[in-house]
């Protein structure tokens, strides 16, 4: 896990290494444990490095082949690295190190720009092919790790960090309907486009060709999840044998390294499921106890702290505690709207911050955490539209009612009237976008509907589609961007085992039913897990998510939120200031987070206006 960097002077003009240096001197916290760099005619390359595999100077970069023909500068990790590597000395490979680095490498001479249809992993790289005179870059399926780039008459560069591209641009403006849509219903990414006007990110399962010859640049789609046909004939048994196959296998592949592993834990079901398995398979390879690090909310409505405890009893983990108080979350807010870099529609990922902040005072370099679990289980309470609407479909108004009184029966969180709630706003694109104009009636102007929103309801109606919008454009793009933010800005490694994409693709290709079932939410991994976990958090009603406590330090903290709201440039140009100043106090507390988000980026970034 690194920081990479690269940029090429599209006028011809020879390559500056302090440019270059530059570059990766802004991301060292990616990086600390080395940086290297080369120049060569106009493009220069640059690494900071994050030793996590083989930990000796053959692992760094960036990397040239033995031939002399390619060279590399790689963030992220390929998991299934040994078995690749293997493949490759059948081919008459050979290897100087044991880095994933050299083998991705090898892959890449031998197969060519599909070698990363080989992979199981997470990735964001460049390679320099001098036989072509091109480079070639690539970014994982599912986007863990992050590759930005910025494209003028004057130049072409990328790297793992927005900070390292803004002194290409000529001006640091804000682009006007993104901020208008992350204000108006929480829309914190845009595929390709980021909230800096001009600053663009690969998209996720996507690769890219810059042609050095022609400076002639595109992007093309390198994956696209897909559903398997047939698994609605498979019974609950063998899914759910399957499916802990996948699980335990993705997880094990993700305990490779030669550093210490933990894993993130809130005591919520996908956190809790990976620790238990993980810590079984590193005790199984002669491992000590393994460790885990829990964020303890002070607000006991979000406090999962004592069913966190109870997977460390069981599972006789180092359990870490870490217990950010108020002060804590306004003396890091500064240093985390600057990690982030761009608006952020929720204090809770502070949590996740204050737990890689721990993970590094305890010497803990990879930590495992269970994002994706919601996303390809259907775990979200917003996803009981596409759930009713498959029970509709198959068996009737009588089925869908049974199915909705089971729901109530086996999720605290919901009543009727919210299940209502939820389908309504799932199905009716319309009338969810309406909600929001009302909420926001001191913006001057409403943009169109955004076509997520529409999307959305669109999807609703039919529960792959609606898990491939939300892994793909909407919901998990942004988590990714916080979890990867957060866990470098430590120099942390954060590994996913519910993004295995063979867990992925099976997952989504499961019949409704065996995500929601008789109102249980993620009903498989509870099934799967049965036995091996204590029952009262298999089989949980009461599903907190990973929260902030925002009712206690907003409130706390709302005098300096006003302030920084009134004294916004973007938001005086976008807000009705007398509307504002009357609603504010009547807003959510997430609706005037958005609006405070927005001012801190505005004032770390020195924002100088908007761009239609």
């Amino acid at each position: 896990m690194c920081g990479i960097a690269g940029y090429i002077d599209r006028r011809g003009a020879p390559a500056d290494l302090a440019v270059i240096r530059a570059m990766t001197d802004a991301v060292a916290h990616r990086g600390p444990n080395g940086a290297d760099h080369l120049v060569e005619h106009s493009f220069a390359l640059g690494h900071r490095r994050l030793s996590v595999l083989d930990l000796s100077s053959l692992g760094g970069q960036p990397m040239t082949s033995p031939d002399g023909l390619a060279t590399i500068i790689f963030n992220g990790e390929i998991y299934n690295f040994i078995e690749v590597r293997a493949l490759l000395i059948e081919k008459g490979h050979a290897f100087r190190s044991n880095s994933d680095t050299e083998v991705l490498l090898a892959a890449y001479r031998q197969w060519g720009e599909r070698c990363v249809e080989r992979f199981n992993g997470m990735w964001a790289f460049a390679i320099i092919d001098r036989t072509s005179n091109t480079i070639f870059l690539s970014r994982d399926r599912f986007g863990v790790k992050p590759l930005y780039y910025v494209a003028n008459a004057r130049v072409f560069a990328f790297g793992s960090e927005i900070r390292q591209l803004l002194p290409f641009l000529h001006e640091r403006t804000a682009a006007r309907d993104l901020v208008e849509n992350f204000l108006l219903v929480n829309s914190a990414d845009a595929g390709e486009r980021t909230f800096f006007q001009g600053v663009l990110r690969l998209p996720a399962g996507h690769s890219a060709r810059y042609n050095l010859s022609t400076n002639d640049f595109s992007v093309f789609r390198h994956y696209n999840l897909t559903c398997r046909m047939g698994m609605g004939k498979v019974g609950p048994d063998e899914l759910t044998a399957q499916f802990i196959e996948l699980f335990t296998d993705a997880i094990r592949l993700r305990l490779r390294s030669d550093v210490k592993v933990g894993t993130c834990l809130s005591g919520g079901l996908d956190s809790s499921s990976v620790a238990t398995i993980a810590s079984q398979a590193y005790r199984a390879a002669g491992g000590a106890n393994f460790s885990a690090i829990t964020a303890v909310s002070e607000l006991a409505s979000s406090d999962e702290s004592a069913f966190a405890r109870r997977v460390v009893d069981r599972s006789r983990l180092d359990w870490h505690q870490v217990r950010p108080s108020y002060d804590d979350f306004v003396d890091s807010l500064p240093k985390i709207v600057d990690a982030q870099e761009e608006p952020f529609g929720s204090p809770s990922l502070t949590m996740q911050y204050f737990v890689m902040a721990e993970a590094k005072r305890q010497g803990i370099t990879v930590l495992l955490d269970g994002q994706g679990g919601d996303e390809t289980l259907l775990g979200y309470e917003k996803y009981y539209a596409a759930y009713a609407f498959s029970v509709w479909r198959a068996d009737g108004p009588l089925a869908l009612l049974r199915a909705l009184h089971s729901v109530r029966a086996n999720n605290d969180n919901m009543t009727y009237r919210s299940i209502v709630k939820y389908v309504v706003g799932g199905l009716a694109s319309r009338t969810r976008y309406d909600v929001h104009k009302r909420e926001h009636a001191y913006l001057r102007r409403f943009p169109t509907m955004p076509e997520h929103v529409r999307g959305f309801a669109a999807a609703s109606r039919d529960a792959f589609a609606l898990q491939k919008l939300e892994i793909t454009q909407t919901n998990l793009p942004i988590l990714l961007r916080y979890e990867d933010k957060n866990s470098m800005h430590h120099g942390i490694e954060a590994r996913l085992p519910f993004l295995d994409y063979r867990l992925v693709e099976f997952c989504l290709s499961l019949p409704p039913q065996a995500k929601i079932n008789n109102g249980w939410t993620k009903w498989l991994l509870r099934n799967a897990m049965k036995g091996r976990m204590d029952d009262q958090i298999v089989w949980r009603k009461n599903k907190f998510g990973f929260e902030a406590p925002d009712a206690i330090w907003l409130k706390e903290h709302s005098g300096p939120m006003a302030e920084a709201i009134f004294s916004s440039n973007l938001i005086a140009e976008l807000a009705d200031k007398a509307k504002l100043r009357k609603l504010l106090p009547r807003l959510s507390l997430r609706n005037r987070w958005r609006l405070y988000s927005l001012a801190l980026w505005e004032r770390q970034f020195d924002i100088t206006g908007m761009a239609m």
